[in-house]
């Protein structure tokens, strides 16, 4: 293998590794001694592409984020609404939780006390930014009523769904996800929708399925 291909087989061993460590023991609980252990890299490899246990935390949220904007630019592509697509986006968000270790191991990062110091806020930012953005456009497209305050709507479901998906791993380790999920859009959509629009709505919602 080329030395350049070597390099980033190495980075991505780290990450993939850090993930697994970071989410199973948080970001107190894991040190780089442990990381280059389970990646199978000496201590002088990790160091050549990680200055610090903070410089692998935060490539593994910059990492996780960049993975949840690919899940969420297709299913932005796939949706025929802009209600639709910020559905399929949080159901997207849970099959990631689920599927990828760098996402759930970047969402842990991102809710854990002792990694406040890291660069935690963007990805909430963005994805509020985002929601904001599509609820603009849901209300354009008649979907969302005209006095909705797209802003706060935005700032109240990133709050919500990272509360949901938080109690769901402390209660069933994230086996109920999906529905609570489901339930959460259930509960806002009649304070969203348009009552001539309120049972397709609640149709997107029934989507939001494993």
């Amino acid at each position: 293998m080329p030395k350049q291909d070597r390099a980033v087989a190495t980075r991505a061993s780290i990450l993939q590794s850090a993930a697994l460590i970071f989410d199973d023991r948080g970001y107190a609980g894991t040190s780089l001694e442990t990381v280059a252990e389970r990646a199978g890299v000496t201590k002088g490899a990790l160091y050549f592409h990680f200055a610090s246990k903070e410089d692998v935390a935060n490539a593994v949220i910059a990492e996780q984020h960049r993975i949840s904007r690919n899940y969420a630019e297709a299913a932005m592509t796939s949706s025929r609404s802009a209600l639709e697509a910020m559905m399929l986006m949080c159901r997207g968000l849970a099959v990631q939780l689920l599927d990828e270790p760098l996402v759930s191991a970047g969402i842990r990062l991102t809710t854990d006390s002792s990694s406040r110091h890291l660069g935690v806020q963007a990805p909430y930012t963005d994805w509020m930014a985002t929601f904001e953005n599509l609820l603009n456009v849901a209300r354009d497209e008649g979907d969302v009523v005209a006095d909705v305050d797209p802003a706060k709507v935005a700032h109240f479901i990133i709050p919500a769904y990272t509360g949901v998906q938080m109690l769901s791993d402390v209660m069933t380790r994230r086996e109920d996800l999906f529905t609570r999920v489901q339930e959460m859009w259930l509960i806002i959509l009649p304070g969203l929708v348009p009552p001539e629009n309120l049972m397709g709505a609640r149709n997107l919602a029934l989507r939001i399925r494993r």
